[in-house]
């Protein structure tokens, strides 16, 4: 498996799913910030957190996600707030605070907005404080139906220039097949243009997230064209990967990216 292998003064984007902070798991947003907190002290981090509509869909009696944009949106006004609230209060703990940063895919293609969300990144992090990346799925309309925040995260990756972009959700790994199926192995490394010829990836299993094996891997080649190494693996393997553990599964970063 692959180490982090942290840098003092590195700049981190960690990325989690809804599945890893909402329902029965919303237990793992106290170590996810503990682990924040170290990179944190270490150099500077991002998180860009899934979550808003999991959130928000047991105070609107939702035991599914929603179907009809309408209702997501609803359900993302609501759980925004109350996962928000759920970071700052943990945060506290180390005497962090957050800053919200909301975003849709436009504001990424559009050359204004993209200045503007690099700018205030930028000075985010220069106050040391701690910013919370989300799509802005109370407004969103294609991206909420379609996008995923694997690829915001490998975005805002791109964006601010990080070194390494940590991918949390459910999986430790990506596997060269479905896990239940015979021979399927993990896949610990993966050198920078690797096509992954015979791996068979899947779309998410979880009836809460809009993620998968492929959104990932597409993230993960997204940002590794920008020169961003990236990992792939549980949310609950956190604090054994920023450790050194040798866990999950490494896109190696170009060589030689063109930086913006």
């Amino acid at each position: 498996m692959t180490s982090l292998d942290l840098a003092a003064g590195e700049r981190v984007v960690v990325k989690v799913g809804s599945s890893s902070i909402s329902g029965e798991r919303r237990g793992q947003i106290e170590p996810l910030v503990d682990g924040l907190a170290r990179l944190h002290r270490a150099g500077e981090v991002i998180l860009v957190s899934s979550g808003a509509i999991s959130t928000g869909m047991p105070f609107l009696g939702l035991d599914a996600r929603p179907i009809d944009l309408p209702m997501q949106q609803a359900a993302a006004a609501v759980g925004q707030n109350v996962l928000m609230n759920r970071y700052q209060r943990s945060l506290t703990r180390h005497e962090l605070v957050a800053a919200q940063i909301l975003l849709t895919a436009s504001d990424m293609d559009m050359d204004s907005h993209r200045v503007n969300a690099r700018n205030a990144l930028e000075r985010l992090l220069e106050l040391r404080m701690l910013p919370i990346v989300n799509e802005n799925d109370t407004v969103a309309t294609h991206e909420i139906r379609f996008g995923d925040n694997d690829r915001l995260a490998a975005l805002v990756a791109r964006l601010v220039r990080a070194d390494r972009l940590i991918l949390l959700s459910d999986i430790a790994s990506l596997r060269t097949a479905p896990p239940d199926e015979p021979g399927s192995q993990p896949i610990e490394h993966v050198p920078y243009g690797d096509p992954l010829d015979g791996v068979r990836l899947g779309a998410s299993g979880s009836h809460i997230g809009s993620g998968g094996a492929m959104t990932k891997v597409d993230a993960a080649r997204l940002a590794a064209d920008a020169g961003v190494r990236v990992t792939v693996t549980a949310t609950p393997l956190f604090d054994r990967l920023i450790a050194g553990d040798r866990l999950g599964t490494e896109f190696e970063p170009n060589p030689t990216p063109a930086r913006p």
